[in-house]
Order: C-alpha cells, then sequence, then structure tokens
C-alpha cells in the first residue's frame, strides 16, 4: 500500500463526524441519543464516531485476522486526527485535499493488495460488494476514509519532509551496519549503488516519522483534550510500569 512507514499513525485517518459548537436539537421520544464521548479543541467526538473508526479498521493492512480495535485505540486515533485536520483548516493548505483520481487509484490498491480483500476476491465487482456487504460499508464511505487519509499523508510530506536531506555517509552507515547483516553467508548481498536509493527514502521516512511524532506530541500536550467517559482513557506509561509488553 503506502510506501511510507507512518503506516502506524496511518491507521489514524480514517474518517468521522465529529462537529464544532453543536446546538442542542429536540430528541424525538424512542430516538437513540449519539452521545459526546470526548472533547478536542470544542471539536466533539460522538460515540458513534468509534463505532465507525472501529468498522471502517478492516481496510487496514495494518489490521490483525480476527481482531478488532477496541474503543480505547479507537479514540486515540480520533483525537489524534482530529487534532492534524484542525491544523490543516488552521494553515488553510489547500494543495492537501485529494483528487479523484489519487482516490481512485488507492481504492484499487485496496481491492487487489489488501489481504482481507484478496482472500474476498475484491478484484471483481462481485467480491467488492460482498465484502462492503460483509463488513456493513458503502463505496462512499470506503471514499471518504480514502480522502481523509490522503489528505492527512499529503499534509505530513508537506510538513514535515521538505528540507530534509540524507548524506552519502548515511546511507552507507545504514547498508553495512542494518542491511548487510541481514544477508546469510550463503547469499551475496546486492552492491550498495543497487540499493542506494531505497535506503535513502527510509532514512528520509524514519526522519519524517520522527519529527512528524514530536509534533504530534506537541499538539496534545497545548491541546484542550477531555475525555468524558473514564472507561475510554489510555493508560499513560507511568500507570503500566511493570505490565508486560506484546
Amino acid at each position: 500500500m503506502e510506501v511510507a512507514c507512518i503506516a502506524a499513525f496511518l491507521v489514524m485517518t480514517l474518517p468521522f463526524c465529529a462537529q464544532e459548537n453543536v446546538t442542542a436539537q429536540p430528541i424525538e421520544s424512542g430516538t437513540p441519543v449519539d452521545r459526546v464521548v470526548a472533547v478536542v479543541n470544542r471539536q466533539t467526538i460522538l460515540e458513534s464516531d468509534l463505532q465507525d473508526e472501529m468498522q471502517l479498521s478492516v481496510l487496514e493492512p495494518s489490521t490483525k485476522a480476527q481482531e478488532r480495535m477496541t474503543e480505547q485505540e479507537a479514540l486515540d486515533r480520533l483525537i489524534s486526527r482530529s487534532l492534524i485536520q484542525q491544523q490543516i483548516r488552521q494553515e488553510d493548505l489547500r494543495a492537501t485535499e485529494p483528487n479523484p483520481k489519487e482516490i481512485a487509484a488507492r481504492i484499487e490498491e485496496i481491492r487487489t493488495e489488501l489481504p482481507a480483500c484478496v482472500r474476498a476476491d475484491c478484484r471483481s465487482d462481485e467480491g467488492w460488494k460482498a465484502f462492503l456487504a460483509q463488513h456493513d460499508l458503502s463505496p462512499a464511505r470506503v471514499e471518504s476514509y480514502m480522502h481523509n487519509r490522503l489528505e492527512i499523508l499529503s499534509f505530513i510530506e508537506m510538513r514535515f519532509r521538505q528540507g530534509i536531506r540524507i548524506t552519502p555517509e548515511e546511507t552507507e552507515e545504514y547498508y553495512r551496519q542494518t542491511l548487510l547483516p541481514q544477508y546469510p553467508a550463503s547469499q551475496t548481498p546486492p552492491p550498495l549503488e543497487q540499493v542506494s536509493s531505497r535506503i535513502e527514502e527510509i532514512l528520509l521516512q524514519q526522519k519524517v516519522n520522527a519529527l512528524f511524532g514530536n509534533w504530534l506530541a506537541n499538539l496534545r500536550s497545548q491541546g484542550q483534550i477531555e475525555v468524558l467517559d473514564p472507561s475510554l482513557e489510555t493508560q499513560k506509561p507511568s500507570e503500566s510500569q511493570g505490565a508486560t509488553k506484546e
């Protein structure tokens, strides 16, 4: 799917329907109430947003088979995405808006490369329709998912990739210390000249990841984030000391 190694974060790029300055509306008798579970700089996250996030996670290449995203994970991603989208609007980065051809191309990648889709034969129209129906998704929701994903990817590239340079020394160091040890003694590794461009891309993405991670952590520390449901609070590192890591 994406070459970028931000996949761990790319999971945060699914659409959600948060609203700002919501005005209370009369509720008819028997109508289910969609409660607010969190507020991020006056922008609300609804319980239905959590359900959408967990439902759409089936489209993520990193999703493990038979493993459902938890509500805590969904909320954490929605909070981060809300902060990023607020920054996109604040900086008025219209260049990050994906065009229909880009969206269509990425949806085609999902249909042909996503493991769950390959098993469901999503390459065919019948298989794709069956896959969407199985997960209670519509083509419009998938397009919205990809629109938001590409918008944030473009923002990350514009915001953090420009100005980063990889030196020949860094490329050679990665080749000798990281790449070569991965080859068994019986196998001849490719020469540096053959893989240098790929190594440069890996090192570039590592630097982008570091810059982006620090920037996002700063946004979260400075933002006004209120989780209204205590059961959705994620455990902080200081609270999980001694816990077994997976």
